[in-house]
């Protein structure tokens, strides 16, 4: 039985991409393995929003075919937005590459990985000194329908927690980004098939899902209409809440353009939606917004946190954030600092602004330093860090609800889940009886990212 390998870089989404890959692996008959040295096909699944990642993606595959260069008949293949940005060219930079697929035909991958692995392997029993390689594909085309296609599970033993895809690609076009050209313009899945596939999810098992989108409360808004003064997504988030035995809905990632009242109104009606929203902000400055070509204003996105927190008192919001934009002054910077100040995030993804190619920001007058971007990144880290920190301290003593995923990936010895803000809670337990259930924790300790406690059980 061959094996295959499947090593993801970058979102949700290109892990939700990657388990519908290896559903259709397993599905052929291939088994999963978490060791590269001993797969018969290895694939990397690439980001390129920026460009840490691309590297990352590129240097573990040169070290993975270093390591099997006995080992001829193994299949090598990217997929993802770096193979759709890069395409043929990947075949040079990585002269041992045989298949390059991109963000609209995962559901292909099976389909060549298995037809050259198949070709190899009978070219090895005939001739055991044939090179073996030579045959290579790459898909980079549309495909029409394409979002429809990353639908099915991999099944897992008391999953607790499962992405949703409900819709592919992006129409905005910030300076900064690559994604439109890498994975298209938006396409939404209907509302029933998402509605079935969360339904088949709850029947395995999971109690929790994530809804995942480019731009994820834009959903719909050019194929469906809006109902009763409801978006698309909004009806969605009502339809999927309908589900029995669905007990936390998250959602990620949203954009302050299109995020309206009738969202907002949602959170005070639809008690399955987790009081957390990861909310892209990327800087503070309205100088600098527009320069990104972020359609909104300083205070509009303090306005929508604002709202959102009267609308759910208990909210915790995250934000990404980029510094060292091209242009970017002190003053801009102070900015960002200032509203991270009013806003109080709980968490913050700080990120150094990277050149991506084909992308207007690259191209911009005023790039700054390396070294400057490094001082702003670490003290803004400071600036959020301090709140994240005291945010926790303040729980302890506290009793949360915490949804139990099972054995930390740190200790399998103890158990780890997630509260409704989505901070993580690590607590002793009996893995097979707790795992999927949402259960009190009365929090004890925190490292000042990482909340500890005792599950109060019955019994």
């Amino acid at each position: 039985m061959p094996k295959v390998y499947v090593r993801t870089y970058g979102c949700q989404m290109n892990e939700r991409d990657s388990e519908q890959v290896l559903r259709m692996f397993t599905e052929g008959g291939y088994t999963v393995t978490g060791d590269e040295n001993e797969a018969d096909a290895v694939l990397i699944n690439t980001c390129s929003v920026r460009d840490q990642a691309e590297q990352k993606a590129l240097g573990k595959m040169g070290i993975v075919m270093s390591q099997q260069r006995d080992r001829r008949h193994v299949v090598y293949g990217f997929m993802g937005c770096m193979a759709q940005s890069r395409g043929e060219e990947l075949f040079k930079a990585v002269p041992s590459l045989d298949v390059v697929v991109g963000t609209q035909k995962y559901h292909k991958v099976y389909e060549y990985v298995d037809g050259i692995l198949k070709k190899r392997l009978e070219q090895r029993m005939d001739d055991p000194s044939h090179s073996l390689r030579g045959t290579t594909v790459c898909d980079i085309a549309e495909e029409e329908g394409s979002q429809n296609t990353i639908r099915d599970h991999m099944a897992k033993a008391r999953e607790a927690s499962a992405f949703v895809s409900i819709m592919q690609g992006c129409n905005m076009r910030c300076t900064f980004c690559i994604v439109p050209d890498t994975r298209g313009q938006e396409r939404a899945r209907p509302i029933p098939e998402v509605v079935e596939e969360v339904k088949r999810l709850v029947g395995e098992g999971v109690r929790e899902v994530t809804l995942l989108g480019q731009i994820v409360n834009l959903y719909g808004r050019t194929e469906f209409s809006i109902e009763d003064g409801k978006s698309p997504f909004v009806q969605l988030l009502e339809a999927v809440h309908e589900v029995e035995g669905l007990k936390r809905i998250r959602f990620t990632s949203p954009h302050p353009i299109g995020y309206r009242d009738d969202l907002i109104k949602a959170f005070t009606y639809l008690p399955k939606l987790c009081s957390h929203i990861h909310f892209p902000m990327q800087s503070g400055s309205d100088r600098i917004l527009k320069a990104m070509r972020r359609p909104y204003k300083s205070e509009r996105f303090i306005e929508i946190c604002e709202k959102m927190k009267v609308a759910r008192p208990d909210l915790a919001l995250g934000t990404d954030i980029i510094v060292g934009f091209p242009g970017e002054t002190e003053e801009d910077f102070q900015a960002t600092v200032d509203v991270v100040e009013r806003l109080q995030f709980d968490t913050a993804f700080v990120f150094r602004y990277s050149k991506r190619r084909n992308t207007p920001a690259a191209e911009m007058d005023g790039q700054l330093e390396e070294s400057v971007k490094e001082e702003r990144n670490q003290r803004l880290l400071e600036v959020v860090n301090r709140i994240t920190k005291a945010k926790n301290q303040a729980l302890v003593g506290t009793v949360q609800q915490v949804l139990c995923e099972g054995p930390s990936k740190n200790n399998a010895a103890r158990l780890s889940g997630r509260t409704q803000q989505n901070r993580i809670v690590i607590f002793d337990g009996d893995a097979d009886r707790l795992a999927g259930e949402l259960i009190d924790v009365r929090i004890e300790d925190t490292t000042g990212f990482t909340l500890y406690g005792t599950a109060c059980l019955e019994g």
